[in-house]
This record gives structure tokens, C-alpha cells and sequence, in this order.
């Protein structure tokens, strides 16, 4: 069973939100955006058209779920960037900090390859799963617990596709 948390409307107001700042941040200077695929696609997308900096977009898929509800704990590169990142404004995009082990382990790997400045934009927060520290430059929604779905993010590959974002409930749950 789903519940919603956060409406279409508000994931489009928080965007725009992120998207000024980060303008703010970077007047006039190019961006190459990293989305985490899978579950960053349409967080990215509609972020990327909300931006008015001249951008780039490039994809990097890593891996440490499968088709579970908690992170496995070793992180998986599956696709790299093709783009060389060395003295530019990079942002990575990802869809939620939950445990951190992906996100630290995609940082510290570009961290390697001397972007100009890196940053983090996150979508959801979700610090009491925390295992490393890490924290998002930008970040639209805090969250206490519960596995989210829907505007990209998935359970085992199902409910991107929802335009809000819901919690699983369990049915004893309810």
C-alpha cells in the first residue's frame, strides 16, 4: 500500500527552489549535471530545464539495492561517465541520501578526477539511515524513515512513473 508524502506540486516547487540556488550559486558558469541513474531520470530532467545555466548532462548508473528494501552495503559502478569532468562545475543528482555509502562512494571517485567544484543535489534526505557521513549541498525534502516511492524511484523496478511521492506501507502496518 502507498501514502502519499509529497504531491506533484510540491516536487515541482522544490525544484524550481533547488534550481535557483544552485543559478545563484554558479552565475554565468557552465554546469555538467551527473544524474545516478535509475532513480534520478526525471528528478534531473525537470531540474536540468529549470536551470538557465548553459548545461550538460551525463549519466552514471551505480548499484547497491537490487531489488531490496535496504542498501546491500557494497556499491557497484555499472556506468561511468563519458565525459571528462577535470575543471568543471559538476553536480551530482541524486534521487535520495538514505545510508550515504553510494553517494560517498560516487564523491570521493569524481573527487579523483579534479572537477573545478562538486556538489550534491539531492532530492530527498532520509538521515536516520545514515551509515557514513555526507550531506547534500542542495537538498528539497527531509525525511524521518520509510521506503519512498514514485518520481523515479522504485521498488524492485516498479512505481517510478507516479508523479508524487509515497511511503510503502505495510498492510499490518495500516
Amino acid at each position: 500500500m502507498l501514502k502519499r508524502l509529497f504531491s506533484e506540486q510540491d516536487i515541482a516547487n522544490t525544484v524550481k527552489d533547488l534550481a535557483g540556488r544552485i543559478e545563484n550559486d554558479f552565475p554565468d558558469e557552465e554546469i555538467l549535471f551527473v544524474c545516478l541513474l535509475k532513480g534520478s531520470f526525471i528528478f534531473t530532467s525537470d531540474l536540468v530545464r529549470q536551470v538557465g545555466n548553459r548545461s550538460r548532462i551525463d549519466f552514471m548508473r551505480v548499484s547497491s539495492y537490487g531489488n531490496q528494501m535496504a542498501t546491500r552495503g557494497n556499491v557497484e559502478i555499472v556506468k561511468d561517465l563519458e565525459e571528462d569532468i577535470e575543471g568543471r562545475n559538476v553536480i551530482i543528482v541524486e534521487d535520495i541520501i538514505d545510508s550515504g555509502l553510494t553517494l560517498t562512494r560516487v564523491r570521493d571517485l569524481l573527487l579523483t578526477r579534479n572537477p573545478k567544484a562538486l556538489r550534491i543535489c539531492a532530492l530527498i534526505d532520509k538521515r536516520c539511515r545514515r551509515e557514513v557521513e555526507i550531506e547534500g549541498d542542495y537538498v528539497g525534502f527531509t525525511i524521518d524513515d520509510g521506503f519512498v516511492v514514485g518520481y523515479g524511484i522504485d521498488y524492485a523496478e516498479y512505481h517510478r512513473n507516479l508523479p508524487d511521492i509515497c511511503v510503502v506501507v505495510k498492510e499490518d502496518e495500516v
